[in-house]
This record gives C-alpha cells, sequence and structure tokens, in this order.
C-alpha cells in the first residue's frame, strides 16, 4: 500500500487484515464497478449503532426524542466531512476523470459517503467491536451535552432560517439527475440560493435525503464565507 493509505490506517488505529475491503471503500462509482456503495449502506448501520450506543451510556437520563435528534445532528453529512477530511480522505479517494476534475475528492457527500464505507470495511475486516472503536476514536473529540438536543436541526431548516435571519429569499430545489435502477435509485438535487447565485448539490436515496445533503453543503459553504 502506499504511504496515504498507510497513513489512513494509523489514523484510524486499524491495521486492515485485508486491505482489498480498505481499497473498495476508498473506491467511489465514477472509478470501478467494485465501488464503496454496499459498504456505504453497511458502515451507516454501523455508525448508527456505534453512536447510539454511546449516546444511551452518556446521555441516559434524556428521552429517545431527544436522543435521536443528537445523533441525528453527529451522523449527517457536515460532521462526517469533517471527520472525513481529518482523516485525510481527500488524498486516498479514488474517482473517475470527470469527477476529479469538478472537484469530487473535496465534496462533502462522496467524503461522508466514503467515511461510512471506511467503518463499514472495519466491520467486514474485523468485527463489530473494532468498529465501534473507530467510531468512538473518530468522534472522541465531540462534546455531548443534553442541550445539543435542543440546537439540533435537519439542514434544510437551518439553511431556511439561515436565509431569514438575513432576508434572503428560501432556497430552491430540483433534482438534476436520477442515477441507478428503479429499485435501487440515487437522486441529485441541487440547493440554489438566488440572493448570493450560489448552488451546490447533494446525493441521497431519495430526494428528501438529497434536499437535505444539498442544504448542507450549502450551509457548510455559506459559514466558510461568513
Amino acid at each position: 500500500m502506499d504511504g496515504p493509505v498507510v497513513e489512513l490506517q494509523r489514523r484510524l488505529q486499524h491495521a486492515f487484515t485485508d486491505p482489498r475491503l480498505l481499497a473498495r471503500a476508498l473506491t467511489h462509482r465514477s472509478f470501478s464497478s467494485d465501488h464503496n456503495e454496499r459498504l456505504e449502506f453497511l458502515g451507516d448501520s454501523v455508525l448508527n449503532l456505534a453512536v447510539s450506543a454511546w449516546l444511551y451510556e452518556r446521555l441516559g437520563e434524556l428521552p429517545e426524542g431527544d436522543l435521536t435528534k443528537i445523533r441525528a445532528s453527529l451522523v449527517k453529512q457536515e460532521p462526517l466531512h469533517r471527520i472525513a477530511t481529518r482523516l485525510g480522505l481527500p488524498q486516498v479517494i479514488r474517482l473517475g476523470e470527470g469527477e476529479l476534475r469538478t472537484g469530487g475528492s473535496q465534496r462533502p457527500s462522496i467524503l461522508a459517503d466514503a467515511l461510512e464505507a471506511v467503518i463499514g470495511a472495519v466491520y467486514l475486516d474485523a468485527g463489530y467491536a473494532a468498529a465501534e472503536a473507530v467510531v468512538h476514536r473518530l468522534f472522541s473529540d465531540v462534546e455531548i451535552q443534553p442541550a445539543m438536543a435542543q440546537a439540533a436541526k435537519d439542514a434544510k431548516t437551518e439553511l431556511q432560517e439561515w436565509l431569514q435571519g438575513r432576508r434572503m429569499k428560501l432556497p430552491q430545489y430540483r433534482v438534476v439527475a436520477t442515477l441507478g435502477a428503479a429499485h435501487k435509485q440515487t437522486f441529485e438535487v441541487e440547493c440554489e440560493v438566488p440572493d448570493l447565485g450560489l448552488t451546490h448539490r447533494g446525493l441521497g436515496a431519495s430526494r428528501r435525503s438529497a434536499e437535505q445533503a444539498a442544504a448542507s453543503a450549502m450551509l457548510m459553504a455559506l459559514k466558510e464565507q461568513t
């Protein structure tokens, strides 16, 4: 394995017994038919379970609804993108030429998905305990507080409130592509903020989740500018 991939394993504190799993986790569908979407599906479930158990232990006094809100704020695209960037995934993700030309290695949706795929790969390589330990290390610098439940908002709501607070028009969403077979489609949605002339895109297994991903990407861009 090359240096960046070795360094990624060091940061994960997990050396893969089967390096092919990690290679697949880092492969976008634009690069190869042996891509990371199935691992992403698996990693999403592992991530949610690990974070759920963590919150249950840390915030045992909170009701289910509040725990759900906090979990959603932790496993959404924006924080996963930050973790993926910190791990160095932009340097090791394998993309097709088209995605490379359009900045795919920095795209929040691609990096967040790749991070989930890496978690899924760890699970297959060494079991749930190893994957859970990786998740805990990835979130080790996150300070968990009960007040997070009140602060937690979905990306579309947060974006709408951000724009309304600045007396701007509401964002517009439109489906720009539908990929995959009818029984397993991926939607690509564009979020536009007309007052700023900005557009960002997001992918999801449903139109709703793709809109949330696009709103999250827009929020990240707006926060970086302010």
